[in-house]
């Protein structure tokens, strides 16, 4: 690697998208003496709270966008549902941008994204594309119930999801939809979800921190945690399928791969299905800021900026539990008291209104096991309403 390929400290990361992700990713970024500017619709953001600079304008605002990148060095996302031709121009003006769009134009929408798996020869779900009441009737003959609807765009935390339980659900599931483009996905009786964040760098090296175990709560990720308890074998394995991923997608940055482990009912034997990707860190990998040697976001940047990618070595066992906004339904949660409760550190997001469902921050706990650890960060989380 050559420092003429290398972006240094002292250049200045553009991010489109300014919520939490971005904003840790400027505080990665200003520990190693980078600077950041943010490009989203959204004022006073949580990114902009922390970034050097903040531009307040529509994603189809493309002269908008143009201005915004002859400021900056490098162009990275946030999250994954921007324009595609965002990233074309920031690409056509000369700058980097990584992850490229082609990546972004992958994974914002689901129906790409399987096919692209599924081409790739890698394990998902059987699906199905849907464009109209009658195909939804088609794919359940053929794929059977119970089977998930899904937005072919913008679903996430469980959003444009339905579920059918028999071919008599399909006028109702598509009405509930609106009509939209959507896959048919059957429903996967999993053991439990794993996800791999693993970050790719522009000389190809790549480095993981390792299998995470996700438990969610009404379709929200609740508990993250590291290392997962899946056998070693599965854990390789999904590692083995996130470095595939990135190498067919051709990322530079850093990506999430989410999964299911599954059981043979027959042989007993696990196996992984890839349910979603996400080219950006992700809410599963936020314990890597207090339990890794390097962080998602400090990885994130040094990919993108042509740096040596991180150690991952993992410190100690972590669990890292959701704070939403339900926490504020009675007044300022008590933080004193979730600060007490052992080896806990508390990240807020600075977002301004706290409403039920929304992601406000996190707890990460720290163990000699990941049980010591689950029981801290639990009890941390339960003491903000006492």
């Amino acid at each position: 690697m050559t420092m003429t390929n290398v972006i240094l400290p002292g250049s200045t990361i553009g991010v489109f998208g300014s919520g939490q992700l971005g904003r840790m990713l400027a505080l990665a970024a200003r520990a190693m003496g980078y600077r950041i500017h943010t490009f989203s619709p959204d004022r006073d953001s949580p990114t902009g709270q922390v970034a050097d600079r903040e531009i307040s304008a529509p994603y189809a605002d493309l002269d908008a966008v143009r201005a915004f990148v002859r400021t900056v060095d490098v162009v990275t996302f946030e999250f994954e549902n921007v324009a595609a031709n965002v990233a074309e121009i920031a690409q056509a003006s000369g700058v980097p941008v990584r992850p490229g769009g082609w990546v972004l134009h992958t994974a914002q929408n689901r129906r790409r994204e399987k096919e692209f798996l599924a081409q790739a020869g890698l394990p998902v779900t059987p699906f199905a594309a849907v464009d109209s009441l009658e195909a939804l009737r088609s794919a359940v003959a053929r794929l059977g119930c119970p089977a998930v609807l899904k937005t072919a765009a913008f679903g996430y935390d469980g959003k444009g999801q339905v579920r059918l339980h028999g071919p008599d659900d399909a006028p109702e599931a598509w009405a509930a939809l609106g009509g939209q483009p959507a896959i048919l996905e059957t429903f996967v009786p999993f053991v439990c979800e794993i996800s791999v964040v693993a970050a790719r760098g522009v000389d190809g090296a790549f480095a993981h921190f390792g299998a995470i175990e996700n438990i969610h709560r009404h379709h929200i990720l609740d508990l993250s945690i590291a290392p997962a308890r899946v056998s070693p074998a599965v854990a390789a394995r999904a590692v083995e399928l996130a470095r595939a991923v990135m190498e067919k997608l051709d990322v530079i940055g850093v990506l999430c791969v989410e999964f299911f482990v599954t059981k043979d009912e027959v042989t007993g034997d696990e196996r992984l299905l890839i349910n979603e990707l996400a080219p950006r860190p992700h809410n599963s990998g936020h314990l890597t800021i207090d339990a890794m040697m390097t962080s998602q976001f400090e990885q994130q940047l040094r990919a993108v900026c042509g740096l040596p990618l991180g150690d991952t070595t993992q410190l100690r066992p972590a669990v890292m539990a959701n704070l939403l906004g339900d926490l504020w339904a009675d007044g300022e949660p008590n933080w004193p008291a979730a600060l007490a409760c052992g080896a806990v550190k508390l990240h807020l997001y600075g977002k301004a209104e706290a409403r039920p469902g929304r992601k406000m921050g996190h707890l990460t706990a720290l163990g000699e096991t990941v049980e010591e650890a689950r029981r801290t960060a639990e009890a941390a989380r339960r003491a903000l309403a006492a």
